[in-house]
């Protein structure tokens, strides 16, 4: 999907849903992608600009703002960070074919918190750069106004995954927007940005060789690889469809990262099998940590 307003892409006939007289909140439930082994908590971007940036991520995605620290904005979701956007003097925008991120993804506690999104989306005219089933998940793709590719996605139920031999089934299929917004009949649809429960479900990373960045993950971070695909692997703990994944798609070839960039500061994992603070750089110098 080209580039596109919600307005002239997603919606193609008006909504007709009714309001409750009081929005009903169903209770937090722990997202699938944080009951893993290891799994991503949080991440960090080095921004031209952190004041607008963060702006965006408020307006987009539905993040808050919860603190601020000397060049560092912190935003999050039912009082959880899950963004540090530190403001760096003097980096530029990077090329699109260097190493990187490919997108932070924020999973959703239900699909119809992502219909919310999807129609305050298209209240708003908002741009997005494509959208679409992939069986175990349904996603739609921004990009921020420094080049960083965001997702926006919703799971389905993990027993409806299908699995051989270790590996998980994905597709990328057009997405049912009609039949998503459709299930609010008779419930709240405003949208009053991201809810508690909103995490950062996974990562995904552009490196300039998969088979050494999947060997990394694998080897040295304890992942598992859950599915390959031609230039990319995806990877987990736990049997989640994926907390990282790798590609060459755009990158393939491409060195260490040159630090006059923006783009990702660190990505940090946390949970079960995370017995101690560490720190660690993939061949391209993507920062990982390990907090406990």
């Amino acid at each position: 999907m080209k580039r596109r307003s919600f307005v002239t892409a997603l919606i193609a006939a008006p909504f007709v849903i009714t309001r409750p007289a009081v929005a009903q909140v169903p209770a937090v439930a722990i997202a699938f992608p944080l009951q893993t082994p290891i799994h991503v908590t949080k991440s960090g971007l080095r921004a031209r600009d952190a004041e607008a940036l963060s702006l965006w991520y408020q307006t987009h995605v539905g993040l808050q703002e919860l603190s601020r620290e000397g060049a560092t904005i912190h935003l999050g979701a039912g009082g959880i960070t899950l963004l540090e956007i530190t403001e760096v003097e003097g980096i530029v925008l990077a090329p699109m074919r260097v190493a990187g991120l490919y997108h932070n993804a924020y999973l959703l506690p239900s699909r119809h918190d992502l219909a919310r999104w999807v129609l305050n989306a298209s209240n708003l005219g908002m741009r997005i750069d494509g959208a679409a089933d992939h069986l175990v998940s349904e996603a739609i793709y921004l990009t921020d106004p420094e080049g960083n590719g965001v997702e926006i996605y919703a799971d389905r139920p993990a027993n409806e995954w299908e699995w051989n031999n270790g590996q998980v089934e994905m597709a990328s299929l057009q997405i049912d927007f009609q039949g998503m917004v459709a299930e609010l009949q008779g419930q709240e649809t405003r949208w009053f940005g991201a809810p508690p429960g909103t995490c950062l479900g996974h990562v995904h990373m552009k490196i300039g060789d998969t088979a050494r960045a999947s060997a990394f993950w694998r080897e040295t971070m304890g992942f598992d690889a859950v599915r390959e695909r031609m230039g990319a692997s995806f990877l987990s703990t736990g049997g989640y469809h994926h907390t990282i994944a790798v590609n060459e798609w755009n990158s393939f070839g491409a060195g260490p990262r040159d630090p006059i960039h923006v783009g990702l500061d660190f990505v940090e994992l946390g949970g079960s099998a995370v017995t101690a603070a560490a720190s660690y750089q993939d061949d391209w110098g993507n920062s990982i940590r390990m907090a406990v």
